[in-house]
């Protein structure tokens, strides 16, 4: 069964779990679909699509892998993503991922996205680097980064070397969130903490664990069984 599929970050909010107060992040999932399903050497990868974008803007090699999605649709997934699956995945080339068939409320996730891009940032802010004292005539190295390497030897600046640079939008994995709730009847995840990424991007979300289930849920799933 498939283990991971993506969505798109929405609002933050908060509840309350076994009377503690948590922040979550709303991942909407209702326009993930199975856009290819292969099989390799026994495992199948199945490559995701969510989102939406006309298809005037979608080039036609892409348009080729979704002909059995689009058909006569002027919209077609704005993101795509392959994910491995070590059993058949149990859906076929167009049907929608149901994220109840795949999460369960507390399971362990890792989620991946892109970083908020915050352009050219300093030392100080990009780094956490201390910077200079603030007292004794130096007016102006408060946020400066100080020696950069040594003298003579080696006579340049290694590579590698903490500096300014451009911040952000970069790929990054949040590993041991919880799912905190699902909603089938609107297709949404609620995850714990914080996610990478701008509100309207799209986030990879992994099973990595299964969690603890309270005693009062694990009577009610064994009644409807």
């Amino acid at each position: 069964m498939l283990s991971a599929l993506i969505g798109i970050k929405d609002k933050m909010s908060q509840t309350f779990l076994e009377g503690k107060r948590i922040s979550f992040t709303v991942v909407k999932a209702d326009t993930c679909v199975a856009t290819r399903i292969d099989n390799v050497n026994g495992k199948y990868i199945v490559q995701l699509g969510c989102g939406k974008k006309k298809v005037k803007n979608i080039s036609k090699p892409v348009l080729g892998q979704l002909k059995d999605v689009i058909k006569d649709a002027k919209t077609g997934p704005k993101f795509l993503r392959e994910v491995v699956s070590e059993s058949d995945p149990g859906f076929a080339v167009g049907d929608k991922i149901q994220v109840e068939k795949i999460f369960k409320k507390g399971d362990i996730v890792a989620v991946t996205g892109v970083s908020k891009g915050k352009g050219f940032a300093g030392g100080v802010k990009r780094w956490g680097f201390a910077g200079g004292p603030k007292t004794h005539g130096q007016s102006d190295r408060h946020r400066a980064p100080g020696s950069i390497g040594q003298g003579t030897t080696p006579g340049r600046v290694l590579k590698g070397k903490r500096m300014a640079g451009r911040l952000g939008s970069e790929r990054v994995t949040i590993r041991n969130l919880e799912i905190v709730n699902i909603l089938p009847e609107s297709n949404e995840i609620w995850v714990s903490g914080s996610l990478p990424g701008t509100k309207g991007s799209f986030v990879l979300i992994k099973k990595v664990g299964v969690g603890k289930v309270s005693e009062s849920e694990n009577s009610e799933e064994s009644k409807k069984n």
